[in-house]
């Protein structure tokens, strides 16, 4: 298998924003030839959906995907109607922006509540009530499953398998997942699960690293190479199977790579990039 394409490289904008602000980001990628970008929400809308949007076309950079709608679960129903209020908004941000797909970080236990199954539940409902909206208007939705020990809070969906099963079940149509390696490397059905999901339902990949120790289950990944994961043989295995999107370079690092230069940060990124992935 050749060597990763560096022009899928894409900067997932969490890997520096403790540093730059979204328009700097736009700009080091562009400086850097970095490619790809994924924002988030809350950087675009400091800097305006307008402008990021203009800016990310003069730099001619590729949205990989944008951060992130989900959050389904809600302690009533009201709480459900404001999700989806604010998961459609999330659809057209992503439109505005020409992301390949709106990454959904699902949510997890809503309130005081112990019922996981009750959570997968409203998880389903919700994505269906959003698929409404989305495929209407032409915008893939990407289940990114979530690491275990993210369950309670943030994402009750953790394997490859329940997101191909969910979208077994609500239909592959502007449906699928992100595959993101921090949260999902461990899994002894990884390969398995992504040959099931094809080239159809594989809408993102992310790349980092898992550092033995891990000194932060949030904000201590590590750069690719610096940690146990096999990130060669994953990128080699959904491209197999046809992917032919971005690698989506996605750091939290609050006390390593947050606290280097933004720019050798995306040089280390760029290099790392070629050798490890």
């Amino acid at each position: 298998m050749q060597q990763p394409d560096p022009r899928r490289l894409s900067l997932n904008t969490a890997t520096v924003r403790k540093q730059w602000s979204l328009d700097k980001i736009i700009d080091g990628c562009a400086r850097h030839e970095i490619h790809g970008i994924s924002p988030w929400r809350d950087q675009v809308q400091a800097l305006g959906l307008e402008r990021t949007a203009q800016m990310i076309r003069s730099n001619e950079l590729t949205v990989s995907g944008y951060c992130r709608g989900g959050m389904f679960p809600g302690i009533d129903e009201a709480a459900r109607r404001t999700a989806d209020d604010d998961n459609r908004r999330a659809v057209d941000e992503a439109l505005a922006v020409n992301a390949a797909c709106l990454v959904l970080v699902v949510g997890g236990l809503p309130g005081d509540s112990k019922d996981i199954t009750g959570a997968r539940s409203q998880v389903r409902d919700g994505l269906g009530r959003l698929l409404e909206y989305s495929r209407n208007v032409g915008m893939p939705l990407a289940i990114e499953p979530l690491h275990p020990m993210y369950a309670a809070d943030r994402a009750c969906i953790n394997t490859l398998e329940q997101a191909n099963d969910v979208c077994d079940e609500l239909g592959d149509d502007g449906l699928g997942m992100a595959v993101d390696l921090y949260h999902t490397w461990w899994d002894p059905k990884f390969f398995q699960q992504i040959e099931r999901a094809g080239r159809k339902r594989i809408l993102g990949f992310h790349i980092c690293d898992w550092l033995v120790p891990t000194q932060h289950l949030l904000l201590d990944r590590g750069m690719m190479g610096d940690g146990v994961i096999d990130i060669r043989a994953a990128r080699q295995a959904v491209e197999a199977l046809g992917y032919q999107g971005a690698h989506e370079v996605e750091i939290f690092s609050e006390h390593n790579w947050w606290q280097r230069d933004p720019d050798s940060v995306l040089a280390t990124c760029k290099a790392r990039h070629l050798t490890h992935c």
